[in-house]
């Protein structure tokens, strides 16, 4: 994975954009899961949303490194 990203001088980390990036997936993906019905079977809501926001993480962040190889 890259270090950092240049956007016209200006370096940003690699991890916070693909932090950035996980955060608007989750935010699409909690959407449809309440329209849907799926949080009447979640116990815990705001623990599972975060369990949810790291699995994105994770995810992304491991496609960039196998990508960039």
């Amino acid at each position: 994975m890259r270090p950092e990203l240049n956007l016209y001088g200006v370096f940003i980390p690699t991890l916070a954009a693909i932090a950035v990036a996980a955060f608007f997936l989750n935010s699409i993906l909690r959407r449809i899961l309440a329209f849907i019905g799926f949080y009447r079977l979640v116990w815990h809501r705001p623990l599972f949303d975060t369990a949810m926001y790291f699995c994105l993480l994770g995810a992304l962040a491991l496609s960039l490194n196998k990508v960039s190889l």
